[in-house]
């Protein structure tokens, strides 16, 4: 295994993470002798492979319904000093309702501490005040950590860009947890600011929300090749220094295999991909056009500034990657969670366009006439029954 420096927690971080939202037997609590034997085995089989492998960061959170349960069963017989352990929970407008659910938390995992607190879900502006204003969340957080109960403290985030940079400049947090990986690489100036702030910087889901890597259709396998995409994935990652960790869901242990591959890889990464980059490249601008390539996506509205809320970069985006790399699947099932991914994956599906004027929250994009039908066109390409979170299932 690779180790990287955790940002300024001076952690030495396993260049992969065991995430712990895969191997979980349900999303919601249910009492301890509901948890069949098989799917415990699994988990604690999963767990042990990927200590042996060195991956020794095992993360999860409250939202997780019974993983962190399951892994209080399994943590505790190991040497707690060789463990980074990671928690999450979601901040709340009562900062004493944060600490309760903290501390069933710490219950559950059956540690005395854990490494890692993330306050899990900055998305939007509500999330950060109730985190950092007075007496918030991320006060209580500092009190758990004089208490001894947390070493580090950082956040997950599923929000935009520009709300993760200003959250990473109030230096108040060690590390933050974000998406970033080639298909979606729009956070990267938020890994810059992190690196600036000397954080730990934590992949979120690079293989499934990544593009559902671990079942790819053909067109993407034979562009990557002779990697397959999931290790084109983890090594186009783990090429940028700035990056220190991958998060693995894995649901079997013999889900790290693959990712495995990678670590032999890594020191070659800039003779090894560029080839790959530049196919993938040429394949989208074959099939989308140049221009739409190079210019899609300038000055688009956000979804507040959009007539219904549709969120036209995501819907855009999720076109060019069906059209171009055949993750029609992948597609399908991220703009059908438009509508319920609150502020998880916010906005709406391009429908009732005709009883919408797009024209002038468009009128600064290069392609706002045609924007209107390609939006249409994707909704007939990638409509079907609506998805939801699978916290929510």
């Amino acid at each position: 295994m690779l180790y990287r420096r955790f940002g300024r927690t001076e952690l030495q971080m396993p260049v992969f993470s065991c995430g712990g939202m895969r191997y979980q037997f349900k999303w919601q609590d249910v009492p301890n002798d509901e948890i069949p034997a098989d799917n415990q085995a699994n988990l604690e089989a999963t767990i042990r492979r990927a200590v042996e492998v060195g991956i020794n960061h095992i993360e999860t959170a409250r939202g997780y319904g019974t993983s962190e349960m399951q892994l209080g069963r399994v943590l505790p017989q190991f040497p707690r000093e060789k463990l980074i352990v990671q928690t999450k929970i979601s901040p709340t407008a009562d900062a004493k309702e944060f600490r309760q659910t903290f501390e069933q938390s710490l219950k559950n995992l059956q540690l005395d501490y854990v490494d890692l607190l993330g306050l899990h879900g900055i998305n939007h502006a509500e999330s950060l005040d109730y985190s950092i204003r007075p007496g918030g969340c991320l006060e209580v957080a500092q009190q758990l950590q004089a208490e001894g109960k947390v070493r580090f403290i950082g956040f997950s985030t599923h929000g935009s860009t520009e709300l993760i940079v200003e959250t990473i400049n109030t230096n108040l947090f060690d590390y933050v947890n974000l998406h970033w990986y080639y298909i979606n690489q729009w956070n990267w100036a938020a890994i810059e600011a992190a690196k600036r702030h000397d954080m730990g910087v934590f992949i979120i889901s690079p293989s499934n929300k990544g593009g559902l890597l671990y079942e790819p259709p053909q067109k993407l396998v034979n562009l990557c090749a002779p990697l397959s995409p999931m290790v084109f994935n983890d090594l186009f990652c783990l090429s940028h220094q700035e990056v220190h960790t991958l998060s693995l869901g894995a649901a079997k242990p013999q889900d790290f295999d693959e990712h495995l591959k990678t670590l032999e890889l890594i020191d070659q990464a800039s003779s090894i991909l560029p080839p790959i980059l530049a196919r993938l490249e040429s394949e989208a601008i074959a099939t989308l056009g140049e221009d739409w390539v190079k210019s899609w996506e300038t000055n688009l509205p956000t979804f507040k500034e959009t007539p219904g809320e549709i969120n036209i970069r995501v819907i855009l985006w999720l076109r060019n990657l069906a059209i171009a790399y055949d993750l029609v699947d992948y597609a399908k099932m991220r703009y059908n969670l438009l509508g319920n991914g609150n502020h998880w994956f916010p906005g709406n599906k391009a429908e009732g366009l005709e009883e919408l004027d797009l024209r002038q929250s468009l009128a600064r994009n290069p392609h706002a006439d045609k924007i209107p039908k390609v939006l249409a066109q994707a909704h007939q390409m990638l409509v079907g029954e609506e998805v939801r979170r699978l916290s929510q299932q």
